[in-house]
């Protein structure tokens, strides 16, 4: 059994970091191994562009999904790019711990996923959501908020905690496959006093150990063949528009 904790935050000594030393300890208590992709720490560039390649395959337009889909094919992925997929690819269990900024992750995150899960390594043409490429492999998202709990309701300011990360979860996790597991959310962490921030951490400890239960008993990650892409991205003639 064998995790990835994903972090985004700027502060070590945040709330968030206090929960990834729970996550940690309590991977190591269950026997499991584990990695860190600490994206601020490891100043992971968030923003895509051709930097992300070794190869070119057309110098004339920049197509995201053929630039991908040719260096997945001739291994071309800048070096940051290849450590994080490497990283994906062995887990079993992949947790998300970052603090709710703007609605949604912080930036950082969504460039983690526009960089990583390239087309040909993330999912491609007939691999999407019950057929994709992560199938079998499992997925936690940890996340402390300002808010309180009453705003993330139906009837709150911001609308239910599902709504509002429903983007992630169904865009991004369900869409390459991974089957989720329950959200810990840690409410209004810069507002309730230190008694309550330590029982979320021992709430987030029960959590997460049986997440990595039920992980490790379903577990069926389906083989990564990486190097073969066997569909062609959408094309399209760029000069032309419709009205």
């Amino acid at each position: 059994m064998h995790i990835l904790f994903v972090v985004a935050h700027p502060e070590p000594n945040s709330f968030t970091g206090a929960l990834l030393e729970k996550a940690k300890a309590v991977a190591a208590e269950a026997g499991a191994s584990f990695e860190v992709s600490d994206l601020y720490a490891e100043k992971f560039d968030p923003v895509l562009g051709r930097g992300d390649f070794s190869t070119v395959w057309n110098p004339d337009y920049f197509s995201v999904q053929d630039e991908q889909a040719a260096a997945e094919r001739s291994d071309a992925f800048s070096d940051d790019i290849g450590r994080e997929q490497a990283r994906v690819a062995k887990a079993n269990l992949i947790v998300f711990l970052f603090p709710l900024w703007w609605g949604g992750p912080p930036a950082v995150v969504k460039g983690w996923f526009d960089r990583v899960m390239s087309y040909g390594f993330g999912y491609m043409d007939g691999a999407r959501y019950e057929r994709g490429l992560f199938r079998g492999r499992h997925a936690m998202l940890c996340i402390p908020t300002g808010g309180t709990a009453d705003r993330f309701t139906d009837a709150g300011t911001y609308g239910s905690i599902e709504r509002v990360l429903w983007p992630l979860k169904h865009c991004a996790l369900a869409y390459i496959g991974l089957t989720q597991l329950d959200d810990f959310i840690a409410y209004a962490t810069p507002r309730v006093d230190a008694a309550q921030r330590a029982a979320y951490l021992e709430a987030w400890g029960a959590h997460l150990r049986a997440g990595v239960d039920r992980a490790r008993r379903e577990a069926a990650p389906q083989p990564l063949v990486r190097g073969h892409v066997g569909v062609a991205p959408l094309a399209f003639e760029p000069h032309v528009t419709s009205a």
